[in-house]
């Protein structure tokens, strides 16, 4: 397997795409649902995915955790091939799926729980640290359905950092929000990112969201999915309620809704 990688190392590179294209049907005529995907992201990056719906976002971001592995081209973590889900690499789906019969604090142990068979006293004390940071504290003895929607995302994103992951791959994970509950955890999420840093794979059909949480967002176009564009985003952190009313959100955001509204017109 070679050498471990240095994972402090600023100019390694995290996760990397190269030609990556997909296909659920191996026939040699079904279609693609992703192609010619590049991508490289870095050491702590926040890159979000934005694109129509059906256009492979989830697809790449499974391809990405080790739950598919691509028709064509490569995928690799910290320069290393990716054949099976990862222990350094955490998932928060679009469902935090939390276990009915735990409490909250027992639901974001599970992960331990269910790979090693048992969880220490100092992975509890982990546990109450991460729910105090999210918010959670007063909640860690309470079932999940006492908890409103957002209160269970949030257990789902703390239980995704309990083991401490290098990269974090979230698969729309506010979708089933409402607007108001969604805004506000997108600045409860950018407060958790700058407490305990992540490589960070944000999948998303809000462009708002997008434009506010990340540092790059890649741009698909409708399926298959291909990259219309990679943005950088130049807004200041930390970013608030004020980043959204800025200039320059606003000016983003247009670029991006021209790019998956009206593809063919020149940006």
């Amino acid at each position: 397997m070679g050498p471990v990688p240095n994972k402090t190392d600023k100019n390694l590179t995290y996760v990397s795409l190269k030609g990556v294209g997909h296909k659920y049907d191996p026939h040699p005529n079904s279609p693609m649902v992703v192609q010619d995907i590049d991508l490289d992201i870095h050491r702590h990056e926040f890159v979000a995915v934005v694109g129509p719906s059906g256009c492979g976002k989830s697809t790449l971001l499974r391809m990405v955790a080790g739950l598919l592995v691509p028709s064509h081209g490569s995928v690799s973590v910290f320069n290393l091939p990716v054949t099976e889900p990862r222990d350094d690499v955490g998932i928060v789906f679009q469902k935090a799926n939390l276990l009915p019969w735990l409490t909250v604090r027992k639901n974001v142990l599970f992960p331990l729980k269910h790979k090693y068979g048992r969880y220490s006293s100092a992975d509890e004390v982990r546990a109450n640290e991460l729910l105090e940071m999210a918010g959670l504290m007063q909640f860690a003895d309470k079932m999940p359905d006492e908890l409103s929607g957002g209160m269970q995302q949030r257990v789902g994103i703390v239980r995704a950092l309990l083991l401490n992951p290098d990269i974090l791959l979230m698969d729309e994970p506010f979708s089933a929000l409402d607007a108001l509950t969604r805004e506000q955890i997108g600045f409860d999420l950018l407060d958790i990112w700058r407490e305990h840093p992540k490589t960070v794979l944000f999948i998303t059909h809000s462009i708002s969201e997008a434009v506010l949480l990340s540092d790059r967002i890649l741009v698909m176009s409708k399926r298959p999915g291909t990259v219309m564009d990679l943005i950088e985003v130049d807004l200041a952190r930390p970013r608030t309620s004020k980043t959204i009313n800025s200039p320059r959100f606003a000016e983003l955001t247009d670029i991006i809704r021209g790019y998956i509204y009206e593809p063919n017109v020149p940006v």
